[in-house]
């Protein structure tokens, strides 16, 4: 899982083009640090859904790992949990913003997907007022194989891109699973710790297509931070240095009209607490 550790830093900071500070940059989706959000630990965004309207409170995506309570255990999943997290915006150049402090956690687990949806204290409009911040857009729909795409981290003001190279349909890495996970095409995507978190947008319409999560660092098999792939009949596969991030338009499987997630909805994809706090 691509959480910022320590002895990646140095590696990073020589590694890492940042994208900032100087001239403007290009408007093309998937190029530039609109709706980027960074985090202590972890990189994240400023989302909507397609129905949201101005005046309702805004959301902020991450990883389920990223979490600031630490790892949820397989089968949990957290529902209006109360949480004060700060929240930094970027500008598109990726320069700081502002900040915004999370209310609550509207959903989040490390079963099937990925991801935390943290809603905060002030709406959309109160956000572009003030920091003059666009949220991304979540697609309603997973991308097909070979669609173009950029992880957009907001932790290290990086952008990487590539394309889809497959969807696969269980992800195994020690002891979770996740389900129709994307798979990058390398080169371009070699994520490294601290991209945790970050959405994988369409450079096609700028949507939100996906979650980055994980990578396989060692070339292990299924341990933690070297996930393998399960395929239909058991077979294993590792791949050293693939990476993959995980689904999010489920959400909108679970919407109702108001824009809430309801996980008894008929239809909901996401899943429903075995563990529960």
């Amino acid at each position: 899982m691509k959480l910022f550790r320590t002895f990646l830093a140095a590696t990073a900071v020589a590694t890492t083009t940042l994208l900032g500070t100087g001239a403007a940059q290009a408007a093309a989706p998937g190029t530039d640090f609109t709706g980027i959000a960074a985090l202590s630990n972890c990189s994240a965004s400023l989302v909507r859904y397609a129905e949201s309207v101005s005046t309702d409170k805004a959301l902020v995506l991450t990883n389920g790992h990223c979490y600031e309570g630490g790892f949820l255990q397989p089968g949990q999943v957290l529902v209006n949990k109360a949480s004060t997290r700060s929240i930094t915006l970027l500008k598109p150049d990726s320069s700081r913003a502002g900040t915004v402090r999370a209310d609550k956690i509207l959903f989040g687990t490390m079963t099937k997907t990925d991801m935390i949806v943290y809603e905060v204290n002030e709406t959309y409009a109160s956000i572009k007022s003030r920091l003059n911040v666009t949220p991304l857009t979540l697609a309603k729909q997973g991308p097909a194989n070979g669609a173009g795409m950029a992880v957009v981290s907001g932790y290290w003001k990086r952008i990487y891109t590539c394309s889809v190279q497959a969807t696969i349909p269980q992800l195994r890495e020690g002891d979770w699973t996740w389900q129709n996970s994307i798979k990058y095409q390398q080169p371009g995507c070699e994520t490294i710790g601290g991209t945790s978190g970050s959405p994988v947008v369409s450079t096609t319409t700028g949507e939100m297509i996906g979650i980055n999560n994980t990578g396989n660092e060692d070339g292990e098999r299924c341990t933690v931070n070297n996930p393998c792939e399960v395929d239909a009949n058991g077979n294993v596969t590792v791949e050293q240095g693939a990476a993959y991030g995980q689904q999010t338009w489920w959400l909108y499987t679970c919407l109702t009209a108001t824009r809430s997630i309801d996980l008894n909805k008929s239809g909901c994809e996401l899943p429903k607490p075995t563990r529960r706090r």
